[in-house]
């Protein structure tokens, strides 16, 4: 093992850590900012920087089709490519390849599709998606699985679960082990605990620097969700750091912290604000309402990004309604930032045991709704 990754406290099941990297330290929890195509989308990476962001998430899927990882290889890799000298995370490619190719087929070799850009066909194989990561200078690699939409059949799940652990075995062995760089393996097994737990065994038994908890976020309920990580979680190792990929909304953070998960990764919040959608310490906003034309406050009253600092609703609200780049620009810093103060929020009540106090005051906050109108 090569990443170092070590807990400083614990409350409950949620942990503080850190994960020291080639390309830097991760404080643990973490939320990753999703940079799909080498880019977070209407972010500078010196604005994601102010944000608190340590690590961001490339994808495989995307880099590879373009502008090919041989071309970010010849340029000096992802970092220098994106000007984001810090840890990257790169996801495998998987998901994306069941959910936006065409024509997909997997087999036991990988699984070849055609590419939503063109159509050129490409096969993915395990092999082949470490090769990529590689090529990228990932610091964080991913392993190729097979990610399943729920609600799926027992035999479905289990079926996808056990490839994916034949293909981890084939992740591990192309590998190429370098201090600072680590791969993640990735539970799956849907909502059912017993295949949950087998495909945590069998990734114990293969090693590997961090362990994942794929395939939800994908049609099932937080209730669903949450039940799966308490049922996942204590299978993997308190020396290595758990990731939950894809995942979410404010509350689902708070709740999967609270169980253990120590790394996320979600377009949520970049995404929402690219919509008009503010995330804020009194639940979610949409600044697009007509009732905020003319409303002098902030989008949040507590937060430090330059959105809330600088400018006011009804400017936020005329630059959205008309389209305006500026507009995504800071609703989405606003919204990494917010998460990244989330993230903040949660270490510091883990070192100092107050975690429970922290989740009662955030769900308090949630439920009171916006600032009362003018």
């Amino acid at each position: 093992m090569t990443l170092r990754f070590s807990v400083s406290a614990s409350d409950g099941a949620a942990r503080r850590g850190r994960l020291e990297t080639a390309h830097g330290v991760i404080d643990t929890p973490t939320f990753m900012p999703v940079g799909t195509a080498a880019t977070v989308k209407a972010m500078t990476p010196e604005a994601v920087r102010e944000t608190g962001a340590q690590i961001i998430l490339g994808n495989t899927y995307h880099l590879m089709l373009r502008p090919t990882a041989e071309r970010v290889a010849k340029l000096g890799g992802l970092h220098r490519f994106m000007n984001w000298p810090g840890p990257i995370l790169t996801d495998s490619g998987g998901f994306q390849v069941m959910s936006l190719s065409q024509l997909n087929k997997v087999t036991e070799q990988g699984v070849t599709f055609q590419s939503h850009i063109d159509g050129a066909r490409h096969e993915l194989t395990p092999e082949r998606s470490i090769e990529i990561q590689h090529l990228l200078d990932a610091t964080i690699t991913m392993q190729l699985d097979e990610c399943v939409k729920l609600p799926a059949t027992e035999q479905r799940a289990a079926e996808a679960m056990r490839l994916s652990i034949r293909w981890a075995e084939r992740c591990r062995t192309a590998f190429r082990q370098r201090e600072g760089y680590g791969l993640f393996g990735i539970v799956q097994g849907g909502t059912n605990a017993a295949l949950r737990e087998e495909s945590a065994k069998g990734l114990l038994g293969i090693g590997f620097d961090g362990y994942a908890v794929g395939g939800l976020a994908v049609g099932e309920t937080q209730e669903e969700m949450f039940a799966t990580l308490d049922v996942t979680v204590p299978h993997l190792p308190a020396d290595r750091p758990r990731y939950l990929m894809g995942v979410g909304k404010p509350s689902d953070l708070v709740g999967a912290v609270m169980r253990g998960i120590d790394m996320f990764d979600c377009v949520m919040p970049t995404r929402s604000g690219r919509t008009g959608q503010a995330f804020t310490r009194r639940g979610s906003i949409n600044i697009r309402n007509a009732r905020h034309a003319e409303d002098p406050r902030p989008l949040d009253e507590h937060c430090r990004c330059p959105a809330c600092r600088d400018y006011s609703r009804a400017y936020l609200h005329h630059l959205v309604r008309s389209d305006e780049i500026l507009g995504a620009m800071l609703m989405t810093q606003h919204n990494l930032t917010y998460y990244q103060d989330l993230m903040i929020g949660m270490r510091a009540a883990i070192a100092e045991g107050r975690l429970q106090a922290f989740a009662a005051d955030f769900q308090a906050g949630q439920t009171l709704g916006d600032i009362e109108p003018l």
